[in-house]
């Protein structure tokens, strides 16, 4: 006789247990978010010293978004943008961090590029990534109910061939959430990374393999600019 069948409520209680466990053990393998606590406090001196532009389009996200920081206005002219990106960081920190380096600027859109280090670095499941997006457009909604949402594709590299798999299938998982609500869009930045035999290219990265040059940038942008031109500039007359 199986322990269920002689005592169910601790076959219960050890389900629960076991559910809980799983939980703290899942908690326990995200990064903490903290971690970031100077470069946002950095972000907020620097609203202090000047301002962020009211209506504009905040981005945010890893690293890729961090090292466009200083570059991403002139390439996105004559969006107003507002870079919020800080490096490292997994989709559980931009959603710690959501008030601070995205809702408190009251954006008329949002730019998000997460799933980099989630899959590459973190190996942290698709589902939980998704969970997480999925609070963050809930937590944008639930206070700017217009606010546009772009969710960026995870880029291919070199240095993360290894994890291309699990990239391709949070991009997938991307482009079913953005399908599903109109307030979501969803940028294709892999695909122009992508040479004809469906490797990725190579003279687009830093000496690191995983970081972009100036030539992959200017990719980048351009694939970005493309679809937020599209769909944001009919609102640029707004913002001040």
């Amino acid at each position: 006789m199986s322990l269920s069948t002689r005592h169910p409520l601790s076959a219960l209680f050890a389900t629960v247990l076991f559910a809980l466990l799983g939980a703290r053990s899942l908690a326990q393998d995200l990064p903490d978010p903290t971690r970031f606590e100077q470069a946002i406090l950095a972000f907020e001196a620097q609203d202090k010293a000047s301002p962020a532009p009211s209506n504009g389009i905040v981005l945010t996200g890893s690293s890729s978004i961090m090292l466009w920081n200083e570059d991403a206005p002139k390439d996105l002219a004559p969006l107003t943008v507002i870079p919020r990106g800080f490096g490292g960081s997994v989709m559980n920190d931009a959603l710690h961090y959501l008030d601070r380096v995205a809702l408190t600027y009251k954006p008329r859109a949002i730019l998000l590029y997460e799933g980099d280090n989630d899959t590459g670095r973190n190996n942290i499941p698709t589902a939980t990534i998704i969970n997480q997006l999925e609070e963050i457009i809930a937590r944008v909604h639930g206070q700017l109910p217009g606010t546009r949402i772009y969710l960026l594709a995870v880029k291919p590299s070199v240095a993360r061939e290894a994890t291309w798999p699990a990239a391709l299938a949070v991009n997938k998982r991307y482009q079913e959430v953005a399908a599903a609500d109109p307030l979501i869009h969803y940028i294709d930045v892999a695909t122009p990374f992508m040479k004809a035999d469906g490797t990725v290219m190579t003279d687009i990265f830093r000496d690191d393999d995983l970081h972009l040059n100036a030539k992959g940038y200017e990719i980048w942008a351009a694939a970005i600019k493309e679809v937020l031109m599209e769909h944001e500039a009919q609102y640029e007359h707004g913002a001040h």
